[in-house]
């Protein structure tokens, strides 16, 4: 029987799950769905013109199915796990030689790492379930065919990640933390945009290159080859997704008049703000003894903190430039972050066919 309890907000407690709780996924038995209401002022489009207009989008719309994985047989679920306390999430970075850290019994310790984990892909599971519902948003209000044809293919990529990372928390971390009210934020204003443009570069660019960033740091530091394997596959489609976002958006914003490229600049550079001062979780530190401030203090000064927001405004910095939204009236803004060291590197309006289109190495377990 299916349960459905309307709320209004997102959960606060954290979610445990035992080896019980995971089995009845596969039974029968009653269904209990938690949901939270927002309305949006979407504004759909039909296209009547059915012929490809953009080569590229409609290269990175073949891609996306030529590479579709299967979440139950491309990957390898059996691989074991790192040793209890080898592995370097067992001692978070930065906290390992703090005297509170240090004063925790090594069963606390390996707990405080398996909690930092799962509240770090607890935000990527919230994440890509929020990116599921802008693709779908962009697939009705998306002006032009070849764009509605990507984003009907990124939807599906999107559904594959939420159910990707549920699984590992699940099987895993046997936890799921509750989404970071800044992430909520960000997702909350792009869902309830009614401009299919700021849609495009909520998510492709700010939200898909925040993701981007957070999935190169984990691939490059986790122990867990199975962790390593089901980012690999992600970071692939999300790839994917950046490019589509700026080839899509250069040439529209451009055309825009100068007080509208003002606003979607200014909103770029909110959510930046966001992204660089506010996502930094403190939750798991003070649930083992740590100030806020202790626990922001540590991020901050750690590589790994460091290594992420060099990744995100690497890859943010030039995208916004590419399609127009570093302006004059902007940069100094930007200056202030200190981030515009950034601006002359690479954009994903160039396009690396070589790494899209390299065979993927799938884990293949069928039978």
């Amino acid at each position: 029987m299916l349960q459905v309890h309307e709320v209004a907000g997102p959960p606060t407690e954290i979610q445990v799950f035992d080896d019980d709780e995971i089995a009845a996924r596969l039974t029968d038995r009653d269904v209990e769905t938690i949901r939270e209401i927002f309305q949006t002022p979407l504004t759909g489009s039909y296209n009547w013109d059915y012929e490809t207009a953009n080569t590229k989008i409609r290269r990175l719309y073949e891609l996306g199915k030529r590479f579709n994985w299967n979440v139950e047989f491309d990957i390898d679920w059996s691989q074991p796990r790192p040793a209890p306390g080898q592995a370097r999430d067992a001692e978070p970075e930065g906290f390992a030689a703090h005297p509170k850290f240090k004063a925790l019994s090594p069963e606390q310790q390996a707990e405080f790492g398996r909690r930092t984990l799962a509240q770090t892909l607890s935000q990527f599971l919230h994440g890509e379930q929020g990116a599921l519902m802008v693709a779908s948003q962009l697939v009705s209000c998306a002006p032009t065919h070849d764009a509605k044809l990507y984003a009907a293919s990124q939807t599906f990529d999107e559904a594959r990640h939420v159910e990707v990372f549920h699984r590992y928390l699940m099987e895993r971390c046997r936890m799921i933390y509750p989404i970071n009210p800044s992430l909520k934020f960000l997702l909350d204003k792009v869902l309830t945009d009614p401009r299919w443009d700021l849609k495009f570069i909520g998510m492709q660019i700010l939200i898909e290159g925040l993701a981007l960033a957070a999935f190169q740091t984990i691939h490059s530091t986790t122990d867990d080859p199975l962790l390593r394997d089901v980012v690999g596959l992600v970071m692939r489609d999300e790839g994917r997704h950046v490019a589509f976002g700026v080839n899509y958006l250069e040439d529209w914003i451009r055309a825009l008049p100068e007080d509208q490229i003002e606003e979607r600049a200014q909103f770029a550079y909110e959510a930046c703000v966001v992204m660089r001062n506010r996502l930094v979780s403190t939750t798991v530190a003070e649930e083992f003894g740590f100030t806020r401030q202790e626990a922001v203090e540590i991020n901050n000064a750690a590589q790994g903190g460091q290594a992420f927001r060099t990744f995100l405004f690497e890859r943010m910095i030039p995208n916004l430039k590419r399609v127009g939204l570093l302006t004059d009236k902007i940069r100094p803004k930007f200056e202030e972050l200190g981030v515009l060291q950034f601006e002359n590197l690479k954009h994903d309006g160039m396009i690396d066919w070589s790494a899209l289109e390299k065979p993927l190495d799938l884990k293949s377990h069928a039978a």
